[in-house]
């Protein structure tokens, strides 16, 4: 009985996960179904900006990522489920058509596709989303939309650091 009350439980909560993909598809934007999903005190945790979002920002967080790339798709790859944690392997992917937010300011659309690697870890408790770790190649996602990291200059501040020191 407890391995069947087990698998049901599984077969839930990656279904909870596919409709929250579901849900911050471009075509879709639910923002807030995506928010009903979550726990009261669930997160979103954008584990390449080491940012956390909770309650009326995990909308936001998917809204702001449709204004980037409005076409915005995730290709599930591989979907994991085990007990209360659902691992997923994808790529985002959709077009720069929108300004993309950054600390030194906004990347004006260039046009470009992206497809971008990621992985998703899902924590769910009672069958809501507890938290959500989303792991992106930030490099290869910069890269694609023509960010190219400037690597003489850091070298350059490098070099002029140590020999202040």
């Amino acid at each position: 009985m407890w391995g069947i009350q087990r698998r049901a439980e599984m077969e839930s909560n990656e279904k909870t996960v596919r409709e929250a993909y579901r849900l911050a598809e471009g075509n879709v934007l639910d923002g807030d179904g995506f928010l009903a999903l979550f726990t009261e005190d669930g997160s979103f945790n954008d584990m390449s900006t080491s940012q956390s979002f909770r309650g009326e920002q995990i909308p936001q967080v998917i809204a702001g990522l449709a204004r980037s790339f409005p076409d915005v798709h995730r290709e599930l790859l591989e979907v994991h489920a085990f007990g209360d944690v659902v691992a997923v392997e994808l790529r985002i992917q959709g077009t720069h058509l929108g300004g993309f937010p950054t600390p030194a300011g906004e990347i004006p659309p260039t046009g470009n596709r992206i497809d971008v690697p990621a992985a998703d870890l899902w924590y769910l408790r009672d069958g809501k989303i507890e938290r959500f770790n989303c792991y992106n190649a930030m490099n290869v996602w910069l890269d694609q939309i023509g960010v190219h990291p400037d690597f003489k200059s850091a070298v350059e501040a490098t070099g002029t650091a140590a020999t202040t020191a």
